[in-house]
């Protein structure tokens, strides 16, 4: 008799029903199957990695701008002085003095730093992408690959620079034109020019997306599923932002928040951020116009081995046994024949 067919669970029932509850499944699915979670550490401890020798050529950066203004380094001086007095004041300006004297070094370092780390994030960041889309890993040239990964690093740095760009050029000229006609004092227009800012944020973030979702992986992609992608992406990647500055602005109101927070901050918040990436893009690669049968691997030839068996040599005291058995087979049949001859 045959058995009857299971019945669908609830998530089975609701994914039917639902197409886009499936859809996120089947997204969650190939995020985990996808090993997301590893990409996500790596791509977040090559962020913080990068964190140093950013500082260090903002350091050289500052030092070049303060030793061409001498008035306001002594006021920076001056400030800390008052704020921190004492021998700990002092030392603190010394070793403002070294990095202004040694900013060449401090930036020269910092660069190389910061272009080690930034390739190994990109690195990261491509594979992890790539690996969400079910790209066949290859094993490129070295060179070739570091070239590819340095040239995918300054294009994805040229986006945000346009997307900050963007959002910050619209909104300063947005307040520029409420004060040309005569409305910079009115709390719609405001409004509306805040409206206006937080909807040109988020045409930057898709912009910064569609390029991540759809340029970076090693293989061309769909850029149809990309672009529904990068629009979830925009908007959840503001919702993170937002939450981030809650979160400083909860920890920096004590002296070890000060301190701690804002480096722990930047760690959640990378992780996170990676995450939400990888997972947009495994929900692009899991779009319906995207979905194909995995390849399946084809079996290797038969071989067909001959199995041949050696026994082992019989032990002595068996060997003489078996000697023994056919001297008494031999002689017994020599006595068998004598015995039925006949007689003369």
């Amino acid at each position: 008799m045959a058995e009857e067919p299971a019945e669908p669970t609830a998530m089975e029932k609701a994914r039917a029903r639902a197409p886009w509850l499936d859809h996120v499944m089947r997204a969650g699915t190939r995020y985990t199957d996808k090993h997301g979670d590893h990409y996500a550490a790596a791509i977040t401890y090559f962020s913080v990695l990068a964190l140093v020798p950013i500082l260090m050529v903002a350091f050289a950066i500052a030092g070049f701008i303060l030793r061409g203004q001498p008035a306001l380094l002594e006021q920076i001086q001056a400030g800390i002085a008052e704020q921190v007095p004492g021998t700990l004041g002092d030392t603190i300006n010394d070793v403002i003095k070294q990095a202004i004297s040694q900013a060449g070094a401090v930036g020269a370092f910092g660069l190389v730093g910061a272009l080690y780390s930034g390739i190994g994030w990109m690195s990261n960041l491509r594979e992890a992408l790539s690996e969400q889309w079910a790209q066949p890993p290859d094993a490129p040239n070295v060179v070739k690959k570091t070239l590819f990964d340095l040239l995918a690093l300054l294009g994805l740095g040229l986006a945000l620079i346009l997307s900050f760009a963007v959002s910050a050029a619209g909104s300063a000229f947005g307040a520029l034109l409420l004060d040309l006609v005569g409305l910079g004092d009115q709390g719609w227009a405001r409004f509306l020019l805040g409206l206006f800012g937080v909807l040109l944020g988020l045409l930057a973030n898709w912009l910064v997306f569609l390029w991540v979702i759809a340029r970076l992986p090693r293989a061309p992609v769909a850029a149809r599923s990309a672009v529904k992608a990068a629009v979830i992406g925009a908007i959840g990647f503001e919702v993170l932002k937002q939450v981030m500055q809650i979160y400083l602005s909860s920890v920096t109101k004590s002296a070890a928040g000060v301190a701690f927070g804002p480096i722990i901050g930047l760690m959640v918040f990378a992780f996170f951020t990676s995450r939400f990436i990888l997972f947009i893009t495994a929900w692009a690669a899991t779009a319906a116009e995207n979905e194909q049968d995995e390849p399946v691997d084809v079996p290797a030839p038969a071989v067909i081995r001959p199995e041949l068996v050696v026994h082992k040599r019989p032990s002595p005291a068996a060997a003489a046994g078996l000697v023994g058995a056919g001297a008494v087979t031999v002689l017994g049949g020599i006595l068998g024949v004598r015995a039925f001859r006949p007689r003369r």
